[in-house]
């Protein structure tokens, strides 16, 4: 019942947030954070409202920082606890949905996960670890990308 109601939602619920983004914000920032665990498997998120798997992250919010922002995201999407500062990997620009929209990408690898993620709900669908030469199928190019940037050293795009 509850996958009923946020599938006839999405569309509603991507518009609304893109009118609200752009009248609360006209100018974007959004976070992203590579969190790593110690065999080198990253964490990814699928959302409720989006296709795909993605980086966990999320929109800065007014008077926030883009570190605070990224580690209150990745509370929010992962119960994931950052430990120390995030290290910033890039700034780049997300001209799929504005072209003032820019994301912080942030690369983690101290952080605890004191409990699991309480899922689903009303935005995350799933979670999990998983290794860069097995990532789900339905993994954004654009996570795919930055994975490799990070991974394998790929020269960094400006375009998200």
């Amino acid at each position: 019942m509850i996958n009923l109601i946020v599938r006839r939602l999405k569309p509603l619920i991507r518009c609304s947030i893109a009118l609200g983004t752009l009248v609360s914000r006209p100018m974007t920032v959004g976070v992203r954070g590579a969190i790593f665990d110690e065999t080198g498997r990253v964490f990814l998120v699928r959302h409720t409202y989006l296709p795909g798997w993605y980086l966990p992250g999320g929109g800065v919010d007014p008077g926030e920082s883009v570190h605070t922002a990224v580690v209150r995201e990745l509370r929010e999407e992962g119960n994931i606890e950052v430990e120390g500062r995030p290290d910033l990997f890039g700034v780049y620009l997300n001209a799929r949905h504005s072209k003032r929209n820019h994301v912080a990408l942030f690369v983690i690898r101290n952080w605890q996960q004191p409990v699991p993620p309480h899922l689903p709900n009303m935005e995350i669908a799933e979670v999990g670890f998983y290794s860069l030469d097995d990532l789900p199928g339905e993994t954004t190019p654009a996570t795919r990308r930055r994975l490799e940037e990070i991974g394998i050293g790929l020269q960094r795009d400006e375009i998200w």
